[in-house]
């Protein structure tokens, strides 16, 4: 009985231990294959790495390119180019105000309205269809004296009346008629005018022909550039292009300067557009 008691005890302490060695082989090997994935992923990252630093060296038009600084930024030529192209105006935008004063707002109204239907009717048997009518400015403003003071102080204001502005802007689509339209509609009542601007109904031909003198004025300057630096211009990188700046419009003081016609001269001239662009070239080697 001791003897089979000791053979089982032995049998089973046998099994113990491989399985215990079963585990610690399972742990050993798990731990190798840990490594061997870290090992395939730091290996994967550093391929990574030189191979953006190759693409940085072409940018897969054959063109290499230079590393400017420590973190390799690719050398440029930026540039801007202006162009220019003109255009008789067909069209004039005239701005005018019939301004009338009197001692009761209701006065000075009443005044103002008979003065502007008057101008209004008169534009439209003139021509001027109701789209190129627009009101673009009305107040009544009262209107004070300031009596002086004997003693050197402040005497209150007094109200001696009311002032109110009408204005109309106009858009002279027939240049022909435009000194005939500012005639009548002074002689109708119009007392006060802001300006005439001469511009174009539909400018997008001679905006585009500015636009491509702009560009052909960058290249020509990005070459030059490059051949003074004694590199090669690259590829197009960036273009882009600034707002333009419409031109103010010309006071009616310029316009009909101590006119003795019966009818104001008009010299229309000619509209000048102008387009900026910023151009921004890679730099080959």
């Amino acid at each position: 009985m001791p003897t089979s008691h000791c053979r089982n005890a032995y049998t089973i302490d046998k099994h113990g231990l491989t399985a215990e060695n079963n585990r610690r082989e399972t742990s050993m090997m798990s731990t190798r294959i840990a490594r061997a994935v870290q090992a395939t992923a730091i290996a994967a990252a550093f391929s990574g790495a030189f191979a953006a630093a190759a693409l940085a060296q072409d940018n897969g038009n054959g063109e290499k390119t230079r590393a400017d600084g420590p973190r390799g930024r690719q050398a440029v030529i930026k540039v801007s180019g202006e162009g220019r192209a003109t255009t008789a105006p067909d069209m004039a935008i005239v701005q005018l105000s019939v301004v009338k004063n009197g001692k009761t707002a209701r006065e000075a109204l009443d005044a103002n309205n008979a003065a502007i239907a008057e101008v209004l009717a008169a534009l439209r048997q003139a021509g001027i269809a109701d789209r190129d009518l627009q009101t673009s400015g009305f107040s009544i403003n009262p209107q004070y004296h300031y009596p002086p003071s004997d003693d050197g102080g402040s005497r209150p204001p007094e109200l001696v009346g009311y002032q109110v502005v009408n204005g109309v802007t106009v858009r002279v689509r027939d240049l022909t008629k435009l000194g005939e339209v500012i005639d009548s509609s002074v002689s109708l009542g119009i007392n006060q005018a802001g300006g005439i601007e001469f511009t174009n109904d539909k400018p997008d031909a001679v905006i585009t022909e500015a636009r491509k003198a702009a560009v052909a004025d960058a290249i020509g300057k990005a070459r030059v550039l490059a051949e003074a630096a004694g590199v090669s211009l690259g590829r197009l990188i960036e273009l882009s292009e600034q707002p333009s700046r419409p031109e103010p419009p010309v006071p009616f003081a310029r316009m009909a300067k101590e006119s003795t016609a019966d009818e104001v001269p008009i010299a229309t001239g000619e509209n000048a557009y102008n387009v900026t662009v910023n151009v921004t070239f890679a730099i080959s080697q």
